[in-house]
This record gives C-alpha cells, structure tokens and sequence, in this order.
C-alpha cells in the first residue's frame, strides 16, 4: 500500500482562485497558531516538536512574529520550516531587529495580521502543547463561536504556583465568569487561549504599550465588554511553564491593581446602591481607599472575623478631606448584609474561610464578588 502524500501547506498565497470568496478577500486556513517569540531559543525545539505532533486534521499554519531577538529564535524556527510543511503545517514568519523590543502586545497582532486562521490558536514559545490541543479547543469554538476559549494546564517545574495552577484549574463553568475580578487576573490563561478570528476582530488588537503592560488583561477585560463568553475544555491541554523571564513578572502590582479596582466599579459597583467589604484588614482598606467618591458611599461595613477588628468598632478613613471623616462599621461577617466584595485570599485557610461563606448561603455573581 502506498504511504499517504503529506498535506500540502494550505496558506493565504497557495491556494486557488476557486477558494477565494466572492469579495476577493485572502481564503483562509482553519487555525494559525499565533506565536510571539524573543529571546525563547532555550525552549523552542520543545515547543516546535509540540506543534509537529498536533492531531488536528483540518489545516493549519504558524505565524511567528520575532521581536528582536538577540539569540538564535528566528534561526531555530526557520530550521523547522520543511519538517511543519511536510506535515502540512505552513509557516510564515517575521519580524524586526532593534535595540529593544516593541512588547508582546506588538508582536501578538503583527503575528495575527500576517496570518490568515478562520480560528486563532495563541501559543507562547516557552510552552508545550499536548498533541490534541488544536483539535479539541477547535470543536469547543465551534460549539461556542463567540467565545474565548481556555484549557486545563499542567504547570513545570512540577510545584510551583500550586495555588494558582490549583485555581485555573477546577474553576467552574460559572466561576470562569464570576472570578474574572480576582488578582490572578484571566480566569482562562492567556497561554491558552483559543478564538475565532471574527472574536478577535470585535474586541479589537492587544494594546502595544510594551514592557509593564498586560495586554492579556486588557484584552480580556475588553473581549467581557464586547459580549464575548469564556470557556474551558476540561482536559490538560498544555504544559505551561513557569520561568523568571517570563513577560508577566514586568508588570507592577500596582498597575494590575488599578485596572481591577476599575473593571470592579464599572461592571459591578455601578449596578450596587450599598454593599459590604469582607475584610477589615490591609487589603479591604486598600479597596475602600481606591473607591471613587461616589462608590466609597455604598460601603456600608466591612466585616470580618477578627474580634480585635470589630471591637475597634469602626475604620476612620484619616486620608479622607471630608469633616467628619468618614466612620465605617466594622462587624462580624454573621452580622453582615449582602451583597458582599470579598478581600480575602482564596484556598489560604485550610477551608475555614470558605466554610464561613458558604454558610450564608449566598450565590456568587450575585450576592458577592471575589476580589482577592
């Protein structure tokens, strides 16, 4: 019997003119894995040889934008070219040589802008797919085109962030839109991220601004304006890799609070009249101080389980202009009335906190919001 011919590369500038849709726009393949790469040589033979063995049988292509690279990234990937079109993977690659980088968000979209994907398939060059990644999220985004498609992940060196690995993963379908305030920011990982074109297209490009930007944030955060829906196939899909080089450590706390303290007010404080901050602590006045004006208002208790705390009575905002200054009660979460903003780590207590709150019997989404 003879062997199967490869597939041929399907990309945007081989295909027929019987393909081309009637107003003339590029035909186009059913995935391009998007893939920004500086500086990855260390990890990118893992990442190439994971992209290699995907069992997706529709087309697909890689587009790699290489933001000036300083190491051997852009000859690496250029090595795999004939093994990924042998499998019918075509490639397309470019990019630029400067002093410094323009940022993750830049290369991102100039990945995206060269590609042609009716589906997007984002892929950091530090990572590793499991082989039916493409596949799998691909019938999950066809059952859910509007949405912004995740997967469970496996998290190396084995141990590292366990909390945060730990809530990626048994998030559920409710919580991957309920949590999106928490300080772990996605609820579906960047790293694995999967989405029509047309999705990507109505949020609109990651923001550019460069090193200390998370564009990933920002573009989540949008893609919830613009209507989008997340969702998770719930099989480890990609083994994500944890590294001190890692774009996401040149963000401040500061800047990723801000932006949550914002997203906070515009889609849940402003549908509130009164609510409770649950905390007393560091973290509840932070939250109470970086209210507006307007949302401070509302805040009519923290609560807490602290006796020291709610024996003090009260939290005086000292830094407030208003005479008198502002005077908050503070009392026991069991004395408390919803809806509640909850300041208070997650998976931190051995259960007790999360004991407490179910004992309320209250519903997440509606009568409180996790902020920390």
């Amino acid at each position: 019997m003879d062997s199967p011919k490869p597939k041929r590369p399907r990309s945007c500038e081989n295909v027929t003119a019987t393909e081309k849709n009637l107003e003339g726009e590029r035909a186009r393949v059913d995935v391009s894995i998007i893939m920004p790469v500086h500086n990855a040589a260390h990890w990118l033979e893992e990442c190439l040889e994971s992209i290699l063995h995907q069992d997706f049988t529709g087309s697909m292509e890689l587009s790699v934008f290489d933001d000036a690279s300083t190491d051997d990234s852009r000859k690496i990937v250029e090595g795999w070219r004939e093994r990924l079109e042998t499998k019918g993977i075509s490639l397309k690659i470019s990019g630029h040589i400067s002093a410094q980088p323009n940022g993750v968000g830049f290369a991102k979209n100039q990945a995206i802008s060269q590609s042609c994907g009716e589906y997007l398939c984002f892929q950091d060059a530090d990572d590793i797919m499991k082989p039916q990644r493409v596949r799998l999220q691909h019938e999950a985004a066809l059952l859910h085109p509007n949405s912004l498609i995740g997967c469970s992940v496996e998290r190396i060196p084995e141990g590292s962030t366990e909390r945060y690995t730990r809530w990626i993963n048994t998030l559920t379908q409710e919580q991957l839109s309920t949590q999106v305030l928490t300080s772990h920011g996605p609820t579906v990982i960047m790293p694995t991220w999967f989405c029509s074109r047309l999705s990507f297209d109505k949020v609109g490009q990651f923001d550019e601004g460069g090193k200390g930007v998370p564009e990933d944030l920002l573009f989540f955060y949008h893609s919830l304006r613009q209507g989008l829906g997340v969702r998770r196939v719930n099989q480890c899909l990609l083994v994500y890799r944890y590294h001190e080089k890692a774009a996401t450590h040149s963000v401040s706390e500061e800047t990723i609070w801000k932006l949550r303290v914002d997203f906070l007010q515009e889609r849940v404080l402003t549908q509130w009249e009164s609510f409770t901050i649950w905390n007393a602590g560091k973290q509840g006045r932070k939250l109470y101080r970086s209210l507006s004006p307007a949302n401070q208002k509302k805040v009519k208790a923290f609560c807490d389980v602290d006796e020291n705390k709610i024996q003090k009575g009260f939290y005086t905002y000292e830094e407030s202009k208003e005479r008198p200054k502002p005077k908050i009660p503070v009392v026991h979460f069991k004395e408390a009335l919803a809806p509640f903003i909850i300041c208070v780590k997650l998976d931190l207590t051995g259960g007790v906190f999360e004991k407490n709150l179910t004992s309320l019997q209250l519903e997440e989404g509606k009568d409180y919001y996790h902020f920390n």
